[in-house]
């Protein structure tokens, strides 16, 4: 595949966004750290009450369904913006990238992000399918991929802080 074809067009198609984001003069440690600073927010915040609301739901003893259901609750009510928020957050960084003049392909936080935003795609896919009628390996495969997608993105957070700091 011809990456750096896929990087050129990428770079051309964002560069009209990004040209108006720098002509808005912004100080340089927001356009360096504010996709870093917000997508923190949003993975470390969102990620981890999405995480413990499916977690408890699912663990939960049938004992307890009343917290099994309402956390089964604030999990589809936050999970679906924090996937919103990562898939704005991921196009952000690909600007931020474009804007401060840096390549967008070249760096293991790229790929990271792009997996993660994947993962967490046919996660939301799984669900929407409604577990394909509620059959339980699904719902076991919507958990450890949800919650693999997760423990990436504490990768892809390390290797952000690695790339901020290298420029």
């Amino acid at each position: 595949m011809n990456w750096q074809w896929i990087q050129d067009t990428l770079t051309q198609q964002l560069e009209p966004f990004a040209a108006y984001f720098r002509a808005l003069d912004l100080p340089e440690p927001i356009t360096h750290w504010g996709h870093p600073l917000m997508m923190g927010i949003v993975l470390v915040g969102m990620g981890s009450a999405v995480a413990l609301t499916g977690w408890k739901g699912r663990l939960l003893s049938p004992t307890d369904s009343d917290g099994s259901v309402e956390n089964r609750k604030k999990h589809r009510k936050i999970a679906p913006w924090m996937f919103l928020f990562i898939v704005m957050g991921y196009s952000g960084g690909l600007l931020s990238l474009v804007m401060q003049g840096h390549p967008i392909l070249e760096s293991p936080h790229f790929w990271t992000g792009s997996v993660v935003v994947g993962l967490l795609g046919l996660n939301a896919a799984i669900s929407l399918s409604k577990f394909a009628g509620g059959k339980p390996a699904l719902r076991t495969v919507h958990a450890y991929l949800g919650s693999a997608a997760l423990g990436l993105a504490l990768i892809h957070i390390a290797l952000g802080i690695k790339l901020g700091l290298s420029f």
